[in-house]
């Protein structure tokens, strides 16, 4: 019986096109059966008929394409990580900005990126935008990435007493950007040369900002009680709980929970496999197996950006 790696992941991931004509998310995971590594890829479109779409789809696959390419070397990809990164990260923004040159009537797209590298018990990342990166340890939550919009300033502001509480949740450039891909400079990168050391049981949420429609609270209250549960039992919840809301403003919503186990005993050589499954406008991908698990969500984006660039 062969011998597992000293971490597993269970990672799922989970989309919803919440009360929005359409989806402006795009997510894909990778993190094959028996590898000591694995990467989530989100971004968060915008610019509704300006193809907000079709900016998310590019980013997603122009830097999950650089990663694969990249990681078939463990150790040299580790080493040089956050150079790829960023280097992945910029060409998407050069592919974005090609895009809207070949069609003018795209101007003003955009996306956020989140991308999380797990590399056995370390976890690299690079961010751009508000799309969180969550990590649950000890029964508490906490963001790890930048947030790159008005929000924590106008926190700030409300702390200080120069804003009533009221006045900064309504605050209309609350949810401004101020780093974004859009083909142009990008104003701030989030790409620690230095990992989070990750710890047996730690649960690694990254997500759209259509998540926090929930608060912090709800969501570590939604945590504690499913920790024990698989990642898609936890990635259910997490949109069952948006779903009781029933907020008419409910945003695009994708996510990624990965749940990270330290283990050095041998198993039999078996393979887990849960479908892809969901209804209506939610879609949730659950997968052990030994090859990449992207499954159909990645391969239909994939084949709308060729579509949208030979159109």
């Amino acid at each position: 019986m062969p011998r597992l790696p000293d971490i597993r992941f269970d990672a799922a991931s989970a989309i919803s096109v919440g009360r929005r004509e359409c989806q402006e998310d795009a997510i894909v995971t990778d993190f094959p059966l028996g590898a000591n590594l694995g990467f989530v890829v989100l971004a968060d479109g915008m610019g509704g008929h300006a193809s907000g779409d079709v900016a998310s789809k590019i980013v997603v696959t122009e830097v999950f394409s650089e990663l694969k390419l990249q990681s078939g070397d463990e150790k040299a990809f580790e080493a040089d990580i956050t150079d790829i990164l960023r280097d992945a990260a910029l060409a998407a923004n050069e592919c974005v900005k090609g895009h809207v040159a070949g069609h003018p009537e795209t101007a003003g797209m955009g996306t956020t990126l989140v991308a999380p590298v797990f590399v056995r018990d370390r976890l690299f990342w690079i961010s751009i935008g508000d799309s969180p990166l969550l990590l649950f340890r000890d029964d508490k939550l906490r963001q790890l990435n930048e947030d790159h919009s008005m929000a924590p300033q106008i926190e700030y502001m409300v702390k200080s007493g120069l804003l009533s509480k009221a006045s900064g949740e309504d605050h209309p450039d609350l949810n401004c950007l101020t780093s974004v891909l859009i083909g142009r400079e990008i104003a701030r990168i989030d790409c620690p040369k230095a990992p989070v050391e990750l710890a047996d049981g730690d649960i690694v949420i990254v997500a759209s900002d259509g998540l926090q429609f929930l608060s912090n609270e709800q969501i570590e209250k939604a945590l504690i009680e499913n920790k024990l549960d698989s990642s898609l039992h936890i990635a259910q919840a997490l949109l069952n709980e948006l779903k009781h809301l029933d907020d008419p403003e409910q945003d695009n919503t994708s996510l990624s929970v990965i749940k990270v186990h330290k283990q050095t005993a041998a198993v039999p050589r078996q393979v887990k496999l849960v479908a892809e499954t969901g209804s209506g406008h939610e879609q949730f991908v659950h997968a052990v197996r030994p090859r990449s698990a992207i499954g159909n969500l990645f391969q239909s984006r994939r084949a709308s950006h060729a579509t949208d660039q030979n159109g």
